[in-house]
């Protein structure tokens, strides 16, 4: 739902019946993920996706079915063992959605919801997903409660549903499949919506203004970072979220950073690098890149050993940063580099599909231990 939110803003703001169409679970290989979400107006207007095209006819007519009486549903839909190109997943896949009128304070809850991600705070939508009835639902951040359904009274392993979810939104998770509590008559889906990672690019150059444009493209906030006020200018950075003139190492003593946070340093100078560098490796960030030719790789490299940094934290440097594709262009470089950023961050092998076996759109296993807390929270 995250991805619609700033096209559906005309229709919240107007209180424009809609309905909204959300994958709930899905099995098998499935072109979208659970959460990915489609909403049609009762004026017919479709935004955003469910399954790339497979089902999205179908899915209309229901849409528009819920329009009309304002009843939810719940439909699943698979491959058609005789007309695969039918109403079903060609990629032969299983996708349960969840149909439900979005009207009245229903679109002021959302309203707010786009506006605390659009601020970078965290927030929940709880959704009864009870078929054939109005829709009840909630939100929950760290401020705001509206709940004139009561959802958050569900008890959960002896412990409300508000706590177990706040305690998910302090952690800052983003959770984009389907949790299901066990407790109360109706299973509740939970979208958790924490704020984006980070992405700390150091060096105002080319090869940083195509990455800060593709980060942002990925979902990444992203902080531009440069000692020399000439080049560190919001109009050579337009995608960043903040373009800081400041000492790269300075800069990052107090920066926040996490398990999610990825940092690239283009500065290709060492006596910017080898500060930031020594920094950097003894954080907690996912991803840590220089870019530069081996032999200055091999002298960071015994710089930084000279200045204490262990072998092991060595070990996490990327560098000469990004994968082997051929890149010569900023743009082609940028690619190479957030290539490897979601290779490493998600664990994953960077080998071609067509070499690989097993589901195409597997979770990361940097998922892992966010869908153990939380499962440990809320019994799924």
């Amino acid at each position: 739902m995250r991805d619609i939110l700033d096209d559906l803003a005309p229709w919240l703001l107007e209180r424009e019946p809609f309905a909204l169409a959300t994958v709930v679970r899905t099995w098998q290989s499935s072109p979208r993920p659970a959460g990915a979400a489609m909403a049609v107006s009762a004026f017919g207007q479709v935004i955003g996706s469910v399954s790339g095209g497979c089902v999205e006819g179908a899915l209309y007519e229901l849409a528009n079915e819920v329009l009309a009486d304002g009843c939810a549903r719940s439909e699943t839909y698979r491959v058609a063992d005789d007309d695969a190109i039918g109403v079903g997943l060609t990629c032969g896949g299983t996708i349960e959605v969840f149909v439900r009128l979005i009207d009245g304070e229903a679109c002021d809850s959302l309203a707010e919801v786009s506006r605390l991600i659009a601020a970078g705070e965290p927030v929940a939508v709880l959704t009864d997903l009870t078929a054939d009835a109005p829709t009840r639902h909630a939100v929950l951040g760290w401020n705001v409660t509206v709940d004139s359904d009561g959802l958050i009274d569900v008890q959960a392993d002896g412990s409300t549903l508000e706590r177990s979810v706040r305690a998910a939104l302090q952690r800052g998770e983003s959770v984009h499949d389907v949790r299901f509590t066990d407790a109360g008559e109706s299973p509740i889906m939970v979208e958790l919506f924490g704020p984006p990672p980070r992405m700390y690019v150091f060096g105002a150059i080319d090869f940083a203004a195509a990455l800060c444009h593709l980060g942002t493209f990925a979902g990444y906030a992203v902080t531009v970072v440069d000692a020399r006020a000439v080049f560190a200018t919001r109009a050579r950075f337009p995608d960043a979220v903040e373009v800081v003139v400041s000492w790269p190492h300075t800069f990052l003593e107090t920066a926040p950073v996490d398990e999610r946070t990825v940092v690239a340093v283009l500065t290709h100078d060492e006596k910017f690098d080898i500060p930031l560098l020594e920094r950097a490796l003894r954080s907690d960030a996912a991803y840590v890149g220089a870019l530069g030719s081996r032999s200055t790789h091999r002298r960071r490299i015994e710089v930084l050993g000279e200045r204490g940094v262990t072998d092991t934290e060595l070990e996490r440097l990327h560098s000469p940063i990004g994968l082997d594709l051929g890149a010569r262009t900023p743009a082609e470089t940028a690619v190479s580099i957030l290539a490897e950023i979601l290779k490493t961050s998600r664990q994953t092998t960077g080998l071609e599909l067509r070499d690989l076996s097993g589901p195409i759109h597997r979770d990361a296993l940097s998922d892992t231990n966010t869908r153990t807390k939380w499962r440990s929270a809320v019994r799924c």
